[in-house]
């Protein structure tokens, strides 16, 4: 089992709901049980069904909201319908008179999709919980590691601002806290580090990946190469903005890679065409090819002698 989830697990361990009356204030509450450890203490936990208008996000969760829709949202959202219900509770704090989501955007996304679009029943799911910042990241980075509906750009955004919000610029500190090798959180650190027209080469955020910072960190460090690799990106740049704005069609993730590279690609030098000699116009003849100082002769084993001797006749004159 991966450590992301023993890490759920911790939080959201076997937990089976039963419905109480609403409160006053009109909140609907489940209260579920957590065994914390082997000795038998509990604690009662209180999971909250409220209007999604209530929470916003937190300014520093690792998803592009905005990136959202109908259509990358589609799986939870006819799960949900399905279900009648969100099973799953978003990770939320305490922020004023509303939430501030922590872990769970997609959710938060789905119920308001659904409550705008004929669904006035369902109610996001929460639990309220009692977290610094730097708890608050790690828990969200659990919950969202290994999924592939966000993107490596956003993994790496999200681990840049932590860096420094809450580790003090020492990776080896976050990246034991994390439970990640340095190597691995640094690869992820070297893509935020891609200049911006880089990133708008691209047709989404969700299309630049950790691979393609290392493939193209040695190509924007050196001097001699930079300057083509960013002139190409910003022809890509404009081009994917014209595509963004219904003016043609988007270019692909592999093709933007594949132009930035060839931006510096040392061009094949072309092999020089053969010149034939030949005695008429019809036969075959004799080709010859120059390369790196050498000539060689080819021709047809069943060209006649005479052809032949014709054929070479010539080729030693041009030679002349």
């Amino acid at each position: 089992m991966s450590k992301r989830h023993n890490a759920i697990d911790d939080i959201l361990n076997s937990f089976e709901a039963t419905a109480v009356p609403e409160e006053k204030a009109g909140a609907r509450f489940l209260k579920r049980s957590n065994a914390l450890s082997e000795s038998g203490e509990r604690e009662e936990k209180v999971l909250r069904w409220v209007d999604p208008a209530q929470c916003v996000m937190w300014e520093r969760h690792n998803r592009e909201y905005s990136l959202l829709n109908d259509q990358n949202c589609a799986d939870l959202i006819n799960s949900i319908k399905a279900q009648g219900r969100q099973e799953f509770p978003a990770i939320v704090r305490r922020t004023g008179e509303g939430y501030e989501v922590i872990c769970g955007a997609r959710r938060h996304f789905a119920i308001s999709w659904l409550r705008a679009n004929n669904y006035p029943q369902f109610r996001y799911l929460v639990d309220v919980r009692d977290l610094t910042d730097e708890e608050a990241f790690r828990l969200s980075d659990i919950e969202n590691r290994d999924r592939e509906d966000i993107s490596d750009y956003e993994r790496a955004r999200d681990y840049a601002r932590a860096l420094e919000a809450y580790y003090g610029g020492r990776q080896k500190a976050m990246a034991e806290r994390l439970e990640v090798s340095e190597g691995w959180l640094s690869r992820y650190l070297q893509l935020v580090k891609l200049p911006d027209v880089i990133i708008a080469s691209y047709a989404s955020l969700r299309d630049v990946k950790e691979v393609h910072a290392r493939i193209l960190k040695p190509l924007l460090t050196n001097p001699k190469t930079r300057e083509a690799v960013m002139n190409v990106a910003g022809e890509l740049a404009m081009t994917q903005e014209v595509a963004r704005a219904g003016k043609g069609d988007p270019v692909p993730a592999a093709q933007v890679l594949a132009r930035l590279k060839a931006a510096v690609a040392t061009p094949k030098r072309k092999r020089p065409s053969a010149s034939v000699s030949r005695r008429i116009i019809h036969e075959s003849g004799v080709a010859m090819q120059r390369k790196n100082g050498k000539v060689t002769l080819e021709f047809d084993e069943f060209l006649s002698d005479e052809s032949l001797r014709a054929a070479i006749d010539l080729f030693l004159k041009s030679r002349e």
